[in-house]
């Protein structure tokens, strides 16, 4: 993003931060549904960061997550803003990892799922270490599972919405 001037820059990452925060307490807001696990989210706002990591940068995208997990933070608590910034790094981690090894070999519905998947295992674990207790990891199947379904329908959403978010990249450069 070296060759846009810092206004367009900063108003374009403000805009993707409001989104995640939109897409997050919206999301929030949604009663627990009848045949989801207890915690199982789609992960909205993962699409607007996975998007964000991969035209806009690593530091963007982990900037983005930091900001995120505050707002989590400050809306439902200390463990919350924990969960959201474990589950966020992880998912990053492992999106760049991929992405690096694959190049443009890999689609984004596989980043997406690989994703969704890590980002349930950040906050697996950092729920265990949070309640000392070994016996949360029970729990891992469920999430993997969840997240290969939930990764699939946000790995579908990136790509329809890739043209609408790709449009202001264009207008940045101008």
């Amino acid at each position: 993003m070296k060759n846009f001037s810092k206004a367009k820059y900063i108003s374009y990452l403000s805009i993707m931060l409001t989104l995640i925060v939109v897409l997050s307490f919206l999301e929030s807001m949604l009663p627990p549904t009848p045949f989801l696990p207890p915690g199982v989210k789609l992960g909205l706002s993962n699409i607007v960061t996975m998007f964000v990591l991969l035209f806009m940068g690593k530091k963007e995208a982990f900037s983005l997550t930091i900001a995120k997990s505050v707002f989590v933070f400050l809306t439902r608590g200390f463990t919350s803003g924990v969960l959201s910034l474990s589950g966020g790094f992880l998912s990053i981690l492992v999106i760049i990892l991929l992405s690096t090894a694959f190049k443009q070999k890999i689609s984004y519905l596989l980043l997406s799922v690989f994703g969704a998947i890590f980002h349930n295992i950040g906050q697996l674990i950092a729920v265990t270490l949070i309640l000392d207790n070994l016996y949360t990891l029970y729990f891992l199947p469920v999430l993997i599972v969840s997240g290969v379904f939930m990764g699939t329908i946000t790995g579908v959403l990136l790509k329809q919405l890739l043209p609408i978010l790709k449009y202001p990249i264009k207008e940045l450069k101008k």
